[in-house]
């Protein structure tokens, strides 16, 4: 009897031990979720871990965002434990008010929550490419430059006021800076009477190789893009879309 008892409180032990470990691996994704949600959010991380002490105005610069938007960003990461702040004044500064400087963690390699933050993406990209077969490909190819149409719209609402109704040709300049903030590193090509956006790296990785049907959400992306700046409202604008995973040469939108 004793030793059934033994055997039961040992049983319920484990099995204390086995939830209190899901329970902390649910915290981690739920607070690298929160801190590393949005894309741009985890390249201004890797931007603040090799550019220690950078201002939310540097950080504005390197990824073309109002400096509001990247202090937003900036805060969301301090309040999650990856940035520390300190208020520092520059030198040429005199008497003005001392700025907010950000700086990784102490150790943010020793966090296993940071581990999670690429495998979390490509988890989602990858059921998102599934869920988008399922749909067959007339559909799912609707769906994906929909949804990237409407993200498109939102990212172009986030622009300073009074950046609208820019000329097709200077839209699709700062379109290519958008993407590279969204890890595209993306550039514009003015070819004659047409301008190209060219993307140097894809941030859906194996998955858009293995799901072409993804590259639609670039389109929709950059159609978004132009709609906004240019104040086209539900005109719709074309844009040409070559991929590498389709086996074209270069991954590129052209209006």
């Amino acid at each position: 009897m004793a030793n059934g008892a033994d055997q039961h409180t040992e049983r319920a032990r484990d099995s204390a031990a086995r939830a209190g470990e899901d329970g902390r691996f649910s915290a981690a994704v739920a607070a690298v979720t929160s801190a590393f949600g949005d894309p741009t959010r985890r390249e201004i991380y890797l931007y603040v871990r090799t550019h220690p002490g950078s201002t939310a105005s540097e950080v504005g610069t390197a990824f073309s965002l109002h400096p509001n938007v990247a202090r937003h960003h900036l805060d969301r990461l301090s309040a999650g434990g990856y940035l520390d702040v300190s208020l520092e004044r520059a030198a040429s500064a005199g008497a003005g008010r001392p700025s907010k400087h950000y700086r990784a963690a102490d150790s943010p390699e020793a966090d296993p929550t940071v581990g999670l933050v690429g495998q979390r993406s490509e988890l989602l990209v990858s059921l998102l490419a599934e869920a988008l077969e399922l749909l067959g490909p007339e559909e799912a190819e609707r769906m994906a430059e929909r949804v990237g149409e409407e993200y498109g719209r939102v990212l172009a609402e986030k622009m300073e006021p009074g950046e609208g109704q820019r000329s097709l040709r200077a839209a699709m300049h700062a379109i290519a800076d958008a993407l590279t903030a969204h890890g595209f590193a993306a550039h514009a090509e003015d070819r004659g009477s047409a301008t190209a956006v060219v993307a140097e790296h894809c941030p859906f990785g194996d998955a858009a190789a293995a799901h072409p049907v993804i590259c639609a959400v670039d389109r929709g992306m950059v159609r978004g893009l132009l709609q906004g700046l240019c104040r086209a409202g539900d005109v719709p604008i074309p844009v040409v879309l070559s991929s590498r995973a389709r086996g074209d040469d270069a991954c590129a939108a052209l209006v």
